[in-house]
């Protein structure tokens, strides 16, 4: 019999795994590289992308590293029930049935924008399971939110008429066109480093994930779902002040979404937190992912992981 690949090369591989949970079968989508047999990195990607996010990461990490990267619900290629109820718990329950599938129960987990309600509550379910985390623009704090850009999003959660059809038509014509997911791309980016963003990403996000009603739908219902994110920012913090869960925040200081004050209130809780502030935008992978990666195997290497 010849070896699995995986024994020896950081070449990524793409997979579809049926899941069985409380809310329906599901098929989650995920990019595997590296030996299972070296410590397992797990990457949650952000809206409005996908796995696709971490296409030039992978290959960084994957010589040191087990690396995953799955599709969350109501992105990419990842399938749900028509009947799914698009919130981040539910987008958590998939998740962690997925890691429960490939018998993942120890890992480092990388959260960045939408991936830290998933990978937070994840740590809250299970804390045991987080050896460490690396925070790229993965909120925790209040303080994180930049207003501008939330203010339209927060909108839908005013008490007198929550989630209008007006407040979520606003949100459509420009969160949810092309123009809005270049905007993340490349506001705040210093314009020397523009040329290093593969425009491609962008259309890729925007053809896959935000093009159309259906999918304009899903995304609106997770905007006005996130309402229920910070509410739960006082347990995470308290986790954070029990466990001492090593944390590596590498931070796109120019991000209009998530910005730098939610980095440094790292250190409220986790005063042994590494905090780095990169001349980067929103999606800082896209022109410092060298200087990430190496901060990322420096740092999990430091904690033993």
């Amino acid at each position: 019999m010849s070896p699995n690949y995986h024994d020896y090369t950081p070449s990524p591989s793409y997979h579809d795994l049926a899941v069985d949970t409380s809310l329906g079968n599901a098929s989650v989508h995920y990019i595997e590289a590296g030996s299972v047999s070296k410590p397992t990195v797990l990457l949650l990607h952000g809206f409005p992308s996908s796995s696709n996010q971490f296409r030039d990461l992978v290959p960084l990490i994957s010589d040191s590293y087990h690396v995953l990267a799955p599709d969350l619900p109501g992105f990419g290629l990842t399938k749900v029930p028509e009947n799914f109820v698009y919130t981040f718990d539910a987008l958590t329950t998939i998740i962690a049935a997925w890691l429960l599938a490939l018998n993942i129960t120890r890992y480092a987990v990388y959260i960045f924008d939408y991936g830290a309600p998933v990978g937070l509550r994840l740590a809250l379910q299970n804390p045991d399971h987080i050896a460490a985390i690396i925070s790229q623009n993965g909120n925790a704090y209040d303080s994180g939110f930049g207003q501008p850009f939330w203010e339209p999003i927060m909108a839908l959660w005013n008490e007198t008429n929550p989630n209008s059809e007006a407040d979520r038509d606003a949100l459509r014509k420009f969160y949810l066109q092309i123009g809005g997911t270049d905007y993340q791309y490349t506001t705040g980016v210093p314009e020397g480093d523009l040329k290093l963003i593969n425009p491609v990403a962008a259309q890729i996000d925007y053809h896959l994930n935000l093009e159309g009603r259906q999918k304009q739908n899903i995304q609106l219902d997770l905007f006005y779902d996130y309402r229920n994110t910070p509410p739960l920012y006082p347990k995470v913090q308290e986790y954070f002040r029990k466990s001492q869960v090593p944390l590596l925040a590498a931070w796109g200081e120019g991000d209009p979404v998530f910005i730098p004050p939610g980095a440094e209130d790292f250190k409220k809780d986790l005063p042994n937190a590494e905090i780095h502030l990169l001349d980067a935008g929103h999606f800082a992978l896209e022109t410092k992912r060298w200087e990430i990666a190496g901060l990322m195997k420096n740092f999990l290497k430091s904690v033993k992981f």
